[in-house]
């Protein structure tokens, strides 16, 4: 089911401003959308108009209202669990980002809208148009590899739905390609690609399927026609393909008025007028995103070698050079940035991780401490497995710190827990309770095994050479286990009931008589 499809207000409204934006008429789109904002109490609806109204407000270049459309879509969106309403917005706060110059921002949000649209399971016209958004912003961010991807999976989305493959041909996504190569002195590799561009358009143009071009698509085709003449190419003029008709498309986006100015600059130069080209471009108000700042520098460059003006050509073609650079270097820091606030994001988790280890760790024995215990037992018997829990006390630790100081006190707390630890069961669970006093725990087990448990803990720490440690005070150990009861559904109760069972139980084998 398409997102539409699940939108019950106004759904005709709505269709009809996708249909004008698609057709370059987005101020009439933006209009008919306020409409429907004023009108409508539908969340969805809502949601759905602002995330239009945003790109309306794009593609009119109207870069002062991009912040509070975006929150205001935001805010509509964030608790709709749409991937495509997610994904085409963050595309679209990509691109925003982009104009106002903020590229981090841009990256997060690049990173957000594939991860939405990757999650949108329906390939239909809306999550087409998500993609297709999504390539554009990557294309405009000089991301040509993934623009490239992305409109792949437009074109695939758009044909499962009924769209003809022309309507997703993104001529502007390889034109940018083809620039930069030329701004960074591959002026062959660009031409390859323009003209690229005009055999698509001329296939089209041959199976008579032009008219289904969009019009901003058209300025694009137009710019490139233009741009390859002013390299050299020869001119077409009198068809379909010809630049000046081309670029007279493009409605009302910025954009395509944008690679108009550009275009005719490019025009004068391939029909041998480059002064007209340098002062039209002493004049020409282009914005740096549509096709890079480079871009009136580098057709500066040209116009002044078709001059003649080979020494002011050059400085031209330096100074694109080192506007492409920067825009280069910018994404290098953004890169840079977002990998070390990573870094700073890990060492925090890591950090935090390792308090939370310390707030339920005993530092002396390394022994989970009774925080820990607690939340284990809770687990275990929450689960309705049998629980057994054993206190173990020492014998002579008194005297230990009496003789020998809380040094050596501390070392035989450190040895008696590597001691219990060691003939533990698999799965079993030993703590530090505090103290003297050590708990363990026995999963899935009856008095049976606990009895077998006990033998092993007496076993192994009469058998330690407590001599060598604290010379002349033995060290012993005492236990007593109990059940712990939880079936009767007051958890808190019975552990309370076992403990003191098996304190009990401990007491008593202190005084007894032990084995030599």
């Amino acid at each position: 089911m398409a997102w539409l499809d699940r939108v019950d207000d106004q759904v005709d409204a709505l269709r009809r401003a996708r249909a004008l934006q698609e057709a370059s008429r987005s101020a009439e789109a933006c209009g008919l959308l306020e409409q429907v904002l004023r009108t409508t109490t539908d969340p969805h609806t809502r949601a759905d108009a602002l995330v239009q109204r945003l790109c309306a407000l794009i593609n009119l270049g109207r870069t002062a209202e991009f912040t509070g459309a975006i929150e205001e879509a935001s805010t509509a969106v964030r608790d709709l669990p749409e991937p495509y309403l997610h994904g085409h917005l963050n595309a679209l706060a990509a691109l925003a980002a982009h104009h106002q110059g903020a590229l981090d921002r841009c990256v997060t949000h690049l990173v957000r809208a594939a991860r939405a649209l990757g999650a949108a399971e329906e390939r239909d016209r809306d999550t087409a148009w998500g993609w297709h958004d999504l390539a554009m912003a990557y294309s405009y961010l000089s991301f040509h590899g993934y623009a490239l991807g992305a409109i792949e999976r437009a074109r695939q989305h758009g044909m499962a739905a009924g769209i003809p493959e022309e309507v997703f041909a993104a001529p502007g996504i390889r034109l940018r390609n083809a620039v930069a190569l030329d701004h960074n002195g591959d002026s062959d590799g660009c031409l390859r690609v323009l003209r690229d561009i005009a055999i698509d358009l001329n296939r089209f143009v041959r199976d008579g399927r032009s008219e289904r071009i969009r019009p901003s698509s058209l300025a694009a085709y137009g710019y490139a026609a233009a741009r390859r003449a002013a390299l050299g190419d020869p001119l077409e003029t009198g068809t379909k393909t010809d630049p000046v008709r081309l670029l007279a498309h493009g409605g009302d986006s910025a954009r395509a008025r944008d690679m108009r100015q550009l275009g005719q600059i490019c025009l004068a130069v391939a029909d041998g007028r480059p002064i007209e080209a340098i002062t039209r471009l002493d004049t020409a108000l282009v914005s740096n995103e549509t096709l890079g700042a480079a871009e009136p520098s580098r057709l500066r460059s040209i116009a002044y070698a078709r001059a003649g003006d080979h020494v002011a050509a050059h400085r031209a073609d330096r100074m694109a050079f080192r506007l492409a650079a920067q825009r280069n270097d910018r994404l290098r820091d953004v890169y840079i940035d977002g990998i070390a606030a990573r870094i700073d994001h890990e060492e925090m988790r890591r950090e935090a991780a390792r308090y939370e280890g310390e707030a339920l760790t005993d530092p002396l024995t390394g022994l989970p401490n009774r925080r820990r215990l607690e939340r284990y037992i809770a687990s275990v018997t929450s689960r309705g497995e049998r629980v057994v829990i054993g206190v173990c006390d020492l014998d002579g630790f008194k005297a230990v710190n009496t003789t020998h100081g809380h040094h050596s006190g501390d070392l035989v707390l450190q040895r008696i827990a590597g001691v219990i630890n060691r003939v533990m069961r698999r799965g079993d669970f030993v703590a530090r309770y505090g103290g003297d006093e050590f708990v363990v725990v026995l999963s899935g087990a009856g008095m049976t095994e606990a009895a077998e448990v006990a033998r092993r803990i007496h076993a192994a720490v009469r058998t330690e050479d407590w001599e060598s440690l604290v010379p002349g005070t033995p060290v012993g150990v005492s236990i007593g286990f109990a059940e712990v009861d939880g079936g009767n559904g007051a958890l808190r109760d019975a552990l309370g009931t076992a403990f003191e069972i098996a304190d009990r139980e401990m007491l008593r084998a202190k005084t007894r008589p032990r084995a030599s």
